[in-house]
């Protein structure tokens, strides 16, 4: 399959693609854990279906979906429904963000000697369990998203969930950010830059939200202008991709300001066409977003950085798990946020890659460890918590699933 071209690459992602997400649907898993699996069998690593020359020419889709996605989540977020649960939310947010990424730095740093032997704590181990810690914080948009459209999910945890996944991204930025500017002096031997470390990432949310509102008044005013429904997903594909465009240009981030164009759209206009269009596509970017998340697949990664991976899906799963338990308790979040918000918070993906490779360059002693650790672990971490993703949906009573023999909808608990 040398030399296949992106356009048969696309096709084969897709069809191959809904057979794997029909199958983990009939085997009770959800339909973006059959995606993923079909993009490892697929990848050069395994069968070398599509080559990864081509899979390099295929990673615009991932910015465009991850744009489309972070659209709907920002949809999701009506006020008046966040401004019940707004306690909650800024508690768990801080304390499973602060529980991830101290839980990975201790983990890293008590055994990276063990894994990484021969090196010295200050200069490499804490840099290392630092920066990897930081980066833990975030949480993937596009899987917990994929999850509660197929089971239309509604109520409080997913609520809360939607709101936390879209604050997590703001909060690795500034991790990142605090990590970075306190190990390059540690590594280098120069001063702490507090510009660095609060300023750069300060200004870049900024800078992300003006650009979302900026784009979310435009598309408000010439949706205006619209009269069917085909016309309006032409306004809203095109404005989104526009904002997705400008902000990678920028160096800010996309998945930030399309959360933002969302947010106000749904908040500022009761027009449920707005998102009712783009769901009606959502299913495709999903496809191609997680088959191609599985085309990243490198068994040689996993097999040079297994160790320090399983470490850290280990030791993030937990931090998690009881920040968002404690966050809960302290906020007086209803029982099932408390019980179940901490499983769904689960995965990673795109915003995690993004800093370790920015990382990576920054420290070029140890960037190739860390780069292949985070990257391994994203792929245990892509298998393995979908399912519990969906576990927590269900057992908080707020899944939705469509029996076709009935003809109706049912809450399944």
């Amino acid at each position: 399959m040398e030399g296949m071209g992106v356009i048969l690459a696309i096709g084969v992602i897709v069809v191959v693609g809904f057979f794997g997400g029909l199958a983990a649907e009939k085997l009770n898993f959800p339909r973006i854990t059959g995606y993923i699996i079909i993009g490892i069998v697929l990848s050069p690593s395994l069968l070398g279906i599509i080559p990864e020359e081509t899979i390099g020419n295929l990673d615009i889709i991932t910015d465009i979906a991850l744009g489309f996605i972070a659209y709907l989540i920002g949809g999701s977020l009506r006020l008046e429904h966040l401004q019940k649960l707004a306690k909650s939310i800024a508690w768990i947010t801080l304390f499973q963000s602060l529980g991830a990424w101290f839980l990975v730095a201790l983990a890293l740093v008590l055994l990276g000697y063990l894994v990484i032997p021969g090196k010295t704590l200050w200069q490499t181990y804490f840099p290392i369990a630092f920066i990897i810690g930081a980066v833990s914080c975030a949480t993937a948009p596009a899987a917990v998203m994929a999850i509660i459209r197929q089971y239309k999910a509604k109520g409080p945890l997913t609520t809360t969930l939607l709101a936390v996944v879209a604050l997590d991204d703001a909060v690795a930025v500034i991790a990142f950010a605090i990590a970075s500017g306190v190990c390059q002096p540690l590594v280098n031997g120069t001063g702490i830059s507090s510009y660095q470390m609060l300023a750069v990432p300060f200004l870049n949310i900024v800078e992300s939200a003006a650009i979302g509102v900026v784009f979310a008044l435009v598309l408000m005013y010439i949706s205006r202008l619209v009269r069917t429904r085909e016309l309006l997903l032409v306004v809203v594909f095109g404005m989104i991709m526009l904002c997705v465009g400008l902000t990678t240009y920028l160096g800010v981030s996309s998945i930030l300001a399309s959360m933002v164009v969302g947010f106000i759209v749904v908040n500022k206009t009761r027009r449920k066409d707005m998102f009712l269009v783009v769901e009606g596509i959502e299913d495709v970017f999903f496809a191609m977003f997680f088959v191609l998340a599985g085309l990243h697949f490198n068994l040689s990664i996993l097999k040079v950085a297994g160790v320090l991976a399983v470490l850290i899906v280990l030791a993030r799963c937990v931090g998690k798990y009881i920040g968002a338990r404690a966050g809960a308790r302290i906020s007086h979040a209803p029982d099932t946020v408390r019980k179940y918000l901490g499983l769904a918070l689960l995965p990673k993906a795109g915003v995690t890659m993004g800093l370790i490779l920015l990382a990576a360059l920054q420290f070029p002693t140890f960037g190739s460890i860390m780069l292949n650790a985070v990257l391994a672990s994203t792929i245990i971490n892509e298998l393995a918590a979908p399912p519990l993703t969906r576990y927590a949906i269900f057992k908080a009573g707020e899944a939705k699933v469509n029996l076709p023999e009935k003809g109706r909808e049912i809450t399944t608990v």
